[in-house]
C-alpha cells in the first residue's frame, strides 16, 4: 500500500510538473508573411502601422480576438486609402517576416497585467494617441478584440468622441461562452493543445468554425493553435475573459459614441443570445444581426460589416 502511495505522489508530481513545463514552453509561429511598415514595441504587444503610397483618408485600428493575429482583418482593409493600424496582444507571435521593431519615445508598459483585456486596451489607446494621423477613425475588434476595444473606451473616453467603432461577434458585459470550460478542463489546458495543434480543424471542433470553404479562413483557422507565444498566455485569456464578462457592467457602452455591434445567429464561440441581450443595451450603437452567421463575420458575412467613408 505504502509503495503505491508514493507511486501515485510522485505520478502526481510528474504530471504538475510537466503541465508547469508546458505552460512555459514557447509555441512555434507558423504563420508570418512580409509587412511594409512600421513596427512598435510596446511591453509584451506590438503595433504595426501599414505605410501606403497615398495619404490616407480613414484610419482603421484593428483588433484580433482571442488566439487570433492581425491576419484576420488585413484582406478585408486592403485599401491604400486605409491608414491601417494592427494591434498584437500580449505575448502573441507577430504574423511578419524580418519582425523588427523600435521601442518609439511614446511606448509605455501598460499597467495591467499580461494577458488581460486592461492591458491590451492600453496599447490599443496608445496607438490611437500618437498613430493615427486622420480625423476619420475606426476602431474594429473581433470576439476578445471586443472587449478590449470597449475597455479602451472606458479607459480613455475622450479618445473615442469621435471613433467610429465596431465589435464584431464580440466579447460583451455579460455575456457567455457558447460552451463554458470548467477549471478544471481549462486545468487540462497545457495537455490538449499540442493535441490540438497536430489538428487544427478536425471532427470533434468542426461545428465551431461555421463554413469552410473559403481558403483564407481556413488557412487562419489551421494557425490560431500557434498564435500565442506561451500556453500560460493562452490561460489567462480565459480567464480574464470570464471575469471581464461576469464583472463588467453595460454602463460601458456609454464611453462609445457610434459604430455597430454585429451578432451572427449561429455563433458556435459565444452565445449569440446573451451577446444579442447585451448589445441591445448600448444605446449609441447600432445592432446588426446575421442570420445563421458564424463566429467570423468578415470571412463568411463580409457586406455585413458597415462600409467605410473614405471622402
Amino acid at each position: 500500500m505504502e509503495s503505491l502511495i508514493g507511486f501515485l505522489g510522485l505520478a502526481v508530481l510528474v504530471v504538475v510538473y510537466l503541465r508547469r513545463w508546458l505552460l512555459r514552453r514557447e509555441i512555434p509561429q507558423q504563420q508570418a508573411t512580409t509587412f511594409k511598415g512600421e513596427l512598435y514595441s510596446v511591453g509584451q504587444a506590438t503595433i504595426a502601422r501599414r505605410t501606403s503610397a497615398q495619404a490616407p483618408k480613414v484610419s482603421v485600428v484593428v483588433m484580433p480576438g482571442f488566439m487570433e493575429n492581425f491576419l484576420y482583418f488585413t484582406e478585408h482593409y486592403a485599401d491604400p486609402a486605409i491608414e491601417l493600424i494592427l494591434i498584437t496582444s500580449a505575448d502573441y507571435h507577430v504574423p511578419v517576416l524580418d519582425y523588427r521593431p523600435t521601442v518609439p519615445a511614446w511606448s509605455e508598459t501598460p499597467a495591467a497585467a499580461p494577458g488581460s483585456i486592461a492591458y491590451d486596451a492600453e496599447v490599443l489607446n496608445l496607438a490611437l494617441r500618437n498613430l493615427v494621423t486622420t480625423g476619420n477613425v475606426r476602431v474594429h475588434g473581433h470576439s476578445r478584440g471586443g472587449a478590449v476595444t470597449l475597455e479602451a473606451a472606458r479607459q480613455q473616453p475622450a479618445l473615442f468622441e469621435n471613433t467610429e467603432v465596431i465589435l464584431e461577434a464580440p466579447v460583451l458585459p455579460q455575456g457567455k461562452p457558447y460552451s463554458p470550460l470548467p477549471p478544471t478542463a481549462r486545468w487540462f489546458l497545457p495537455f490538449f493543445l499540442p493535441m490540438w495543434q497536430q489538428q487544427p480543424i478536425s471532427a470533434r471542433n468542426r461545428a465551431l468554425w461555421g463554413p469552410l470553404d473559403n481558403t483564407r479562413k481556413r488557412e487562419l483557422i489551421m494557425g490560431l493553435p500557434f498564435n500565442p507565444r506561451h500556453c500560460s498566455t493562452m490561460d489567462a485569456n480565459l480567464r480574464d475573459m470570464a471575469q471581464w464578462m461576469d464583472n463588467t457592467r453595460c454602463e460601458i457602452y456609454q464611453h462609445v459614441k457610434r459604430g455597430a455591434i454585429l451578432v451572427p445567429g449561429k455563433d458556435r464561440i459565444l452565445r449569440s443570445d446573451a451577446m444579442r441581450a447585451s448589445a441591445q443595451q448600448a444605446e449609441n450603437l447600432q445592432v446588426i444581426e446575421i442570420e445563421g452567421g458564424s463566429h467570423f463575420v468578415i470571412a463568411d458575412h463580409p457586406d455585413s460589416i458597415p462600409p467605410l467613408t473614405l471622402g
